[in-house]
């Protein structure tokens, strides 16, 4: 299937997710070629009957913006840009991100406002699809004059053929790359360096990541959640609807929804209960886990504004005979959302580690750390422990990155947005909730166990998730290496269908 990059259709974090899982191709829309063409054929016209310099076409970059540059020059000074401002260290990028800052770069230049050619933008868009997918780092971008130092990176080999990628599993020499291809470097014209590298395509690709991930994550929350209210032997009238009504947050709705849904069914959850109220990790969780769902819900609708406008500077304006100078390149917008997004996605594990621990302090008719004979067998007791150090770890990642500044460029960028940060590290958060609700699952489904042997069903869903789930693991009845089983819960929250 191909999916036609064009201006006139947004593009949404539904969409990405069905290009990237469907395994979609790219290709440019007529449109989309027709603007990419009127800009870049306005821009040379304007070169040629402008006398005053143009920043960034004309001239050099940021504080070294009064430095006009000789029309002879122009195209070096675009290939000087990219290699100089290639400054990435770290950890390397996961390709399926830096995947997704091709797409999003190629959708940025087809609104025709960028000033980029059209072999440059196509070549994203090859690149895109025959998976030559540029080695970038995590660290060097401060969010502020769009994400220069990992856009360079990304740039570096797709464009100039320089640098390293990885292609058919391996990583390699761009070189073998376009000599099997018969690609060859691309000869910047003017602005074009700065259009590549000038955006804000490696914080939204992080972003537009984190919210798919979080999207699932919440779902699968509320699941983990009904399988750990029943083996818990916990109250199901703090999810009745018409509590929640005289206080209807979206998200607090659809969490209550849900439980009793996964729960409908269940000789567990509709039995006599000797215990008034549960804790708040169970009775709190449609507040909680809501939360975080109109947060998601927000954070997209942020993020999909961005990822559907022109984020690099100067802005090219043909219709109005303008290049404007501005700061669209700014990553303010991301980097608050970013930060809000790790929040909520923190919660999610904060809370899902308090269910675990309920699980295993003996209470309800459950057994001391979950197994028959405890003493003899230490059972669940650490990997509650692992849930609290990551859990520890993930509050330490959602102190705010966007309060945060460092001047540079000789203060002409004196005020920065840091979003990059807070996009890597919402991106760690993510992964570590992950495993977080992985072992609430491996508690959880051991905990109904043991309902199971004093005769008691849970609901049709819930009894099929774990039935599933036994295929990964298995019940533990007496010590065993329990970091296998662990990682075999991650996989399983990784690939179950939650749609």
């Amino acid at each position: 299937m191909i999916h036609y990059i064009n201006p006139n259709e947004r593009l949404t974090i539904a969409r990405v997710k069905e290009i990237v899982e469907g395994k979609m191709t790219l290709a440019l829309s007529d449109e989309a070629k027709a603007r990419i063409q009127k800009c870049r054929d306005y821009l040379n016209r304007k070169m040629e009957t402008q006398k005053v310099p143009i920043y960034g076409v004309t001239t050099g970059f940021g504080s070294l913006c009064n430095i006009s540059i000789s029309k002879e020059q122009l195209s070096q000074l675009q290939k000087n840009l990219v290699m100089s401002h290639a400054c990435g260290v770290g950890d390397e990028v996961p390709q399926d991100v830096v995947k997704l800052m091709l797409l999003l770069k190629a959708q940025n230049f087809c609104f025709g406002y960028s000033g980029a050619q059209l072999q440059t933008v196509q070549r994203l868009i090859d690149c895109y699809n025959e998976d030559v997918l540029p080695v970038v780092y995590q660290q060097g971008s401060l969010g502020a004059s769009g994400d220069l130092c990992p856009l360079a990176n990304l740039m570096l080999p797709a464009i100039l053929g320089m640098g390293d990628v990885y292609y058919k599993g391996r990583r390699c020499d761009v070189k073998e790359v376009y000599a099997e291809k018969g690609w060859q470097p691309i000869e910047l014209q003017s602005k074009e360096g700065l259009a590549l590298l000038n955006g804000t395509q490696f914080m939204s690709s992080y972003a537009v990541w984190c919210i798919m991930k979080a999207q699932r994550l919440s779902l699968q929350a509320d699941m983990l959640l009904s399988l750990s209210l029943d083996a818990f032997d916990g109250r199901i009238e703090p999810f009745f609807e018409s509590l929640h009504m005289v206080r209807p947050h979206k998200g607090q709705l659809e969490t209550a929804e849900n439980v009793r849904r996964f729960t409908e069914g269940s000789q567990i959850i509709a039995r006599h209960k000797e215990h008034v109220q549960d804790p708040y990790s169970f009775r709190c969780a449609p507040q909680v886990h809501g939360a975080a769902k109109d947060t998601i819900r927000y954070v997209a609708s942020v993020v999909e504004t961005e990822i559907n406008s022109t984020t690099d500077n100067p802005i090219v304006l043909p219709d109005e005979d303008m290049v404007i100078s501005g700061g669209h390149f700014h990553g303010e917008p991301l980097a608050m959302v970013l930060d809000f997004l790790a929040i909520a996605i923190a919660e999610l594990g904060s809370i899902s580690e308090r269910r675990t621990y309920q699980l295993i302090d003996a209470k309800r008719g459950l057994p001391s750390f979950l197994v028959a004979k405890p003493g003899l067998n230490s059972g669940f007791m650490i990997p509650q422990y692992a849930a609290a150090s990551i859990v520890s770890q993930s509050k330490q990642l959602c102190t705010p990155s966007s309060v945060d500044s460092i001047p540079s460029s000789q203060n002409q960028e004196d005020l920065v947005s840091m979003g990059a940060n807070a996009a890597t590290k919402c991106y760690r958060v993510a992964e570590n909730t992950e495993r977080v609700m992985a072992i609430e699952l491996f508690d959880a489904a051991q905990a109904l166990d043991f309902r199971h042997q004093e005769g008691l069903k849970s609901s049709p869903f819930i009894e099929q998730l774990v039935a599933d789930y036994r295929k990964f693991v298995n019940f533990v009845d007496i010590d065993q290496i329990m970091y296998k089983h662990i990682h075999a819960s991650v996989k399983f929250l990784q690939e179950m269908k939650v749609d």
